[in-house]
């Protein structure tokens, strides 16, 4: 695939991402919550993760509506981790995506509300009324893949993980599963989530995971080298954070070279398992692990 069509591929998923969370967040909540729930989702972000949603999607020939809406859902729930984590009772940051955090802007109230009330959003735009629009078997099991991925075994308990071992020394196979749950698990689930859409083999499934497993982690080591060699205005957040706060990452454990090659190792990972899957039609998700590798922001 020529770069130019990737490039507006990319440019196409990120436009049609944008225009449902503009129709399906609400403009109109209590006390201007659908406010601080807009400032946290809208107008910023890679959109990463719908990419990766509309991209598995597109590799099993899968259902249109069913990955909008799961593409859609899994950007709710990784904004509303953001406004979470940016709170003073967890990273305590002050940038975002280029602005004023959620709870800078809105009040820490308002910014744990706006957060809580996307994570519920999520679900309820994957369980539109009628099978018309999505199989409700699909609906569910799109909903099974998020929830499992955001909660205890997934996301939450990796940010756990993370509160506690600030200024810990973990080894690498402890800095690995808590990165696989935090980063990981939301990645390999919007790749999981695009593949449900369809109807992937065994093997085909299998490999999906495994790509997911390995992007999800390359996703945070690159994380961790951006956070040592750019600059927040790059970044569009506090750059050097992970460090100020001395927390256990992979630079930290590795060093800057070996950091980057295992992420380059990761990628390689990603490749293979796509070229396991026997899907013919996953040239973009290819591109999309080599765009997060090498991503400057």
């Amino acid at each position: 695939m020529k770069s130019d069509d990737f490039e507006a591929w990319i440019a196409l998923g990120q436009s049609t991402v944008e225009r449902a969370l503009e129709a399906w967040v609400p403009t109109r909540a209590p006390a201007g919550l659908g406010q601080a729930m807009r400032y946290g989702v809208l107008d910023g972000g890679k959109r990463l993760r719908p990419l990766l949603v509309l991209a598995a999607s597109e590799a099993v020939h899968g259902h249109v509506e069913g990955a909008l809406r799961a593409a859609v859902a899994v950007e709710l729930i990784h904004a509303y981790s953001l406004v979470h984590d940016d709170m003073p009772c967890m990273d305590n940051d002050v940038l975002r995506r280029g602005k004023p955090t959620v709870h800078v802007q809105y009040g820490q109230a308002q910014a744990m509300l706006a957060g809580d009330a996307m994570q519920a959003l999520a679900f309820d735009v994957l369980t539109p009324d009628g099978d018309a629009a999505v199989p409700a078997a699909l609906q569910a099991r799109l909903c099974a893949l998020l929830a499992r991925s955001a909660g205890h075994a997934g996301m939450a308990g990796g940010q756990a993980i993370d509160l506690a071992s600030i200024g810990m020394a973990l080894d690498e196979a402890s800095l690995r599963d808590m990165h696989r749950r935090k980063t990981g698990a939301l990645l390999q689930a919007s790749v999981l989530m695009g593949a449900a859409c369809g109807a992937p083999d065994a093997g085909a499934w299998q490999a999906l995971a495994n790509y997911g497993a390995a992007i999800g982690l390359a996703f945070q080591v690159v994380d961790d080298i951006l956070d040592v060699t750019q600059a927040s205005e790059t970044l569009g957040k506090t750059a050097g954070k992970d460090e100020h706060h001395n927390k256990p990452t992979y630079v930290s454990l590795m060093g800057l070279e070996a950091a980057r090659r295992h992420a380059l190792e990761l990628r390689d990972q990603a490749h293979t398992a796509l070229a396991a899957s026997g899907l013919a039609h996953a040239a973009r998700l290819a591109l999309l692990a080599d765009k997060i590798v090498e991503r400057e922001n």
